[in-house]
């Protein structure tokens, strides 16, 4: 029998050591994952269609290619208001879109994008690490889709119209392209609000199919041209003082992603939110004075529109949050969070607006 030496020894430990070591990563290496996530949007449209692809591109690039992500723009796969059920069914894996279009499916979901007189996007994000997106979690876990923040386009306009707006009288009997809560506080100032995808947008107002649009701010709406055709840009967008996006994932192919990937998709995710914050920040004021020089008109929302305006969207949020026991939750933790935090952000904010 040969007796084993303190060479042969180690040697030995050592080869076992490296074998052990590096099948953990042969194992990873064999496992990867190829997602289709649909949109929302038109391809690379600034805002959300970056987004988008700036987001794929993260997830694939940190996972080191475990989760392969390939975009599609609306239409290729599914329509612009058809990823949530694609995504849900198992048709895909992935989307990219914004929980104001859900408005008829789940009533509440909108309050996860954007409220009426509500939340500005760096208190949302408050909301959602303080409770509010266990409460987007189980509202959308009924759906099979884990939900996550997706970008933000930052407060948009309160719209494009064809005629000037100076008073309450001038919204009433207007067609505009509006979703989500924003649609239903139209629709409660006597407008018809109509929910068209972002792409079909130009094509219904050049048509007269719709009189206006509520879209999202000067550096989204100026490559959809809205200006051609509704002149007059109104501000402050009271509408939609938000503009989260959202990423949506399967839920089991969520659930059975190991924990180091689902960081990774998490940090992504935050990361996207905050680019797509600084992007708006960066490009709408360049964008909005080319609109002007583009023939742009930008006027103020009317005192007596906005007043009735914060009474339809209090009414709104009331109606929602009775609803059902989930929706009445998530309503009264959006209120209290939002009253929460306006002691120190009116104070706050000032600073930004005095003039040195």
């Amino acid at each position: 029998m040969t007796t084993p030496n303190r060479r042969s020894f180690f040697a030995a430990g050592a080869s076992a050591a490296t074998v052990t070591l590096a099948a953990p990563q042969i194992a990873r290496a064999q496992i990867t994952r190829k997602w289709r996530c649909v949109t929302s949007w038109n391809k690379n449209l600034p805002g959300p269609g970056v987004s988008a692809e700036r987001l794929a591109r993260r997830i694939t690039e940190m996972s080191q290619g475990e989760i392969t992500v390939e975009v599609f723009p609306a239409g290729a796969i599914v329509p612009a208001f058809g990823v949530l059920d694609a995504v849900a069914s198992g048709a895909v894996e992935m989307g990219h879109t914004a929980a104001v279009f859900w408005a008829g499916k789940m009533p509440v979901a909108p309050l996860f994008s954007a409220v009426p007189f509500g939340m500005t996007p760096v208190q949302h994000v408050a909301w959602l690490q303080s409770g509010g997106h266990a409460l987007w979690d189980e509202l959308y876990a009924s759906r099979n889709v884990k939900p996550l923040l997706g970008g933000n386009t930052g407060p948009s306009a309160s719209g494009w119209f064809k005629k000037a707006v100076n008073s309450l009288a001038d919204i009433k009997g207007l067609r505009i392209r509006a979703t989500g809560l924003s649609g239903e506080v139209y629709a409660a100032l006597g407008a018809t609000a109509v929910a068209i995808p972002p792409g079909d947008t130009y094509a219904a107002l050049e048509r007269g199919v719709i009189d206006a649009v509520e879209f999202l701010a000067p550096m989204n709406d100026l490559p959809l041209g809205l200006h051609k055709v509704a002149e007059h840009m109104l501000v402050p967008g009271f509408n939609k003082p938000n503009g989260a996006s959202e990423l949506l994932i399967r839920l089991d192919l969520w659930r059975a992603l190991p924990l180091h990937l689902r960081a990774i998709v998490e940090t992504a995710s935050q990361a996207e939110h905050d680019a797509g914050l600084a992007d708006a920040e960066l490009q709408n004021g360049k964008a909005l004075r080319e609109l002007v020089v583009l023939g742009a008109k930008l006027g103020t929302v009317p005192s007596d529109v906005l007043v009735a305006a914060r009474v339809a969207a209090n009414a709104t949020m009331t109606r929602i949050g009775s609803t059902d026991a989930l929706a009445g939750r998530i309503v009264a933790s959006y209120r209290e969070t939002q009253v929460g935090l306006s002691g120190w952000t009116g104070i706050a904010d000032v600073g930004r607006y005095i003039k040195g």
